[in-house]
């Protein structure tokens, strides 16, 4: 089986270890919603989301823990391209508006399973580095502007 990545490019540049505590946290809070099936804590990742895909990561709670935590731990830093973390959280933000709608129509089932892959999106990204986001991009690119890409 072959897949095919395209990766969104920007300018911009963040730190690899921030993107993947700011995964693990995310993650340990999806266990909470599991845990609790509240919907407040999926109303507080798709602001924490929202912040992060829109460029605001200085006032995103999850971000300012994680670069707390890398500090701390001292870790050094290791830019990377922001681009694809960047559509990484409007994914994220996707589920989690579809997880909260899913949730509000009393289908706690949906949610969970929703809530389960976005889980899993983050702990691939959290233990491994490995970004989901990536394999998505060419589908949603296709989607969006109705063409392929070249390899």
């Amino acid at each position: 089986m072959r897949f095919s990545t395209l990766c969104p490019v920007s300018d911009a540049g963040m730190n690899k270890w921030v993107t993947r505590f700011n995964a693990i946290f995310t993650f340990l809070l999806l266990l909470l919603f599991f845990k609790t099936q509240s919907l407040f804590v999926i109303i507080f990742l798709a602001l924490d989301f929202a912040l992060r895909a829109n460029e605001l990561s200085k006032y995103s709670p999850l971000a300012i823990l994680s670069k707390f935590v890398v500090k701390i731990l001292g870790i050094k830093t290791f830019v990377i391209n922001a681009g694809p973390k960047l559509f990484a959280a409007r994914i994220g933000y996707t589920f989690c508006i579809l997880i909260l709608l899913l949730g509000l129509f009393r289908l706690p089932v949906a949610a969970n399973v929703v809530a389960g892959i976005l889980a899993l999106f983050a702990f691939l990204e959290g233990a491994f580095g490995f970004c989901m986001a990536c394999y998505l991009y060419p589908f949603v690119y296709k989607f969006a502007y109705r063409e392929s890409y070249r390899e």
